[in-house]
């Protein structure tokens, strides 16, 4: 079947609508219709619930998304894998979970890239959960996170350290910080516990986020503190619209690679690898043009 028929009832599946959908896709509406009938006619199920001005996924629609999610994926990277010329060797696919992208990730790619000269890259974000899947769903080469992703059919190991400095927009202290506007930032399901430990009985973050970018443009907008990487703090604190919080020590939070044992691409993995090792984890360009 065509993965155009499952790419539109993923895009229908997210708009809810057949006319959003038919636009998004640049194809007529006529055309959605008859692609949902024949993805219906195929499985011999109802995948929507059509009224007038509602649509609605059936509980066999619903299944569906992630089986289409996962076949579009597969055929647009074989797609463009087999589209690479002979002797560029091969594409990696990368994906990491936000902060570190933030922390590390965005300046390896930008060295890695420059090392792999003629290669191909897809650079990916997502989740834990995401990465885990991706890894064993094939889809995804290499798979960088805070967190350890363990399986039988994965290598998991350590390539570099983030230090995260507790800073705040006024200078501050220990037994005052987290009673003004603290950004809580997702470091990995080890810090949260270490975070319990070691401030045990702090008032509930004024906000929670998953992105160290949304924490420092917060705080820097509006005041208040949060754990961010030390490289990306420094510039702002030389100028002093940052401060280091005192008594409290820095915090070295460990990034690890994941990939798969058989993977195809397994020598072009662990050069990357092994040049994530010698990489210091430095802002992307973007920050630093920020902190500039």
């Amino acid at each position: 079947m065509d993965v155009k028929v499952f790419r539109t009832f993923l895009e229908l599946a997210q708009v809810r609508h057949f006319g959003k959908a038919a636009e998004n896709l640049y194809i007529t509406q006529a055309a959605v219709s008859a692609r949902i009938k024949q993805l219906e006619s195929y499985f011999d199920t109802q995948l929507f619930i059509r009224d007038r001005n509602n649509i609605k996924l059936t509980s066999s629609g619903e299944r569906l998304i992630s089986y289409a999610e996962v076949m579009v994926s597969t055929l647009q990277q074989a797609k463009m894998e087999l589209s690479l010329e002979n002797g560029k060797g091969l594409q990696l696919t990368l994906g990491g979970t936000p902060n570190v992208w933030d922390a590390y990730l965005q300046n390896c790619l930008s060295l890695v890239t420059d090392e792999f000269d003629g290669y191909g890259f897809i650079a990916e974000i997502m989740g834990r959960e995401a990465l885990t899947r991706n890894l064993q769903e094939r889809t995804l080469d290499m798979a960088f996170a805070f967190d350890q992703i363990k399986a039988d059919e994965l290598y998991c190991k350590k390539v570099a350290d983030v230090v995260l400095t507790l800073v705040s927009t006024k200078p501050d202290c220990l037994e005052s910080v987290f009673t003004g506007k603290y950004v809580y930032v997702d470091w990995g399901t080890k810090f949260a516990s270490e975070h319990a430990e070691r401030h045990a009985k702090v008032p509930a973050p004024y906000l929670r986020t998953s992105n160290a970018r949304i924490a420092l443009d917060f705080i820097l907008e509006k005041g208040g503190s949060a754990y961010l990487p030390t490289p990306l703090v420094e510039p702002f604190i030389v100028s002093g619209q940052l401060y280091e919080v005192s008594e409290v020590p820095a915090w070295c939070r460990p990034i690890y690679l994941s990939y798969r044992k058989a993977s195809t691409s397994i020598e072009a993995i662990r050069q990357v690898e092994e040049m994530a090792k010698t990489i210091d984890p430095v802002s992307g360009f973007s920050f630093q043009q920020m902190a500039d």
